[in-house]
């Protein structure tokens, strides 16, 4: 039905916002099925990159699945870095991270932790907090990796900060050493 509707829109003029809805159901259905590549191939057909960049975004806002917010945040950073604003491009930054962090953890606890998909730094503190070390391991070579040159609004010391306080927090013992009386 989607390729039907693209078809009538190459052949009659469709209303600008109507077209956008379009693509970005049809978006939108491809990256819940799975299917990344006919996503991909999707935009690229797209002509008018105002409509490609429209779509890309509204997609994104509508948080879909995991899979398809990495993707969408990908594509959007590649391609239209420049179009977006300061705020905007650091935000869909900080999901792309987020969600190359959540990728890391195993599939069934991703679901814990998909609601901070757009804080990477407030996940990994969760994950400290629920004692996840091993978790936090991985999440936190991931984080180093992808930092390089990005701005998500924290840095590698952000990550240093807080990993020291949570070890300086597991080394508070919370009781007092008694005294010998004789």
């Amino acid at each position: 039905d989607y390729e039907l509707c693209e078809e009538w829109g190459h052949l009659y003029p469709v209303p600008r916002e109507d077209l956008i809805n379009l693509h970005r159901e049809h978006l939108l259905h491809l990256l819940e099925t799975g299917d990344m590549e006919k996503a991909l191939q999707l935009l690229q057909r797209i002509e008018d990159p105002g409509i490609c960049l429209a779509i890309s975004e509204q997609s994104l806002d509508q948080h879909p699945s995991l899979a398809a917010s990495h993707f969408l945040a990908d594509y959007l950073t590649t391609h239209f870095y420049r179009n977006l604003t300061t705020a905007r491009r650091n935000e869909i930054q900080a999901l792309y991270v987020g969600s190359k962090v959540l990728l890391t953890l195993p599939e069934l606890s991703r679901v814990n932790y998909f609601h901070l998909s757009s804080r990477p730094l407030l996940m990994l503190e969760q994950l400290l907090m629920n004692m996840k070390v091993d978790w936090v391991a991985v999440a936190v070579q991931t984080l180093l990796q992808l930092l390089g040159g990005q701005e998500v609004g924290f840095a590698v010391e952000d990550i240093d900060n807080l990993l020291s306080k949570y070890a300086e927090k597991a080394l508070d013992f919370p009781f007092a050493l008694k005294e010998k009386r004789s």
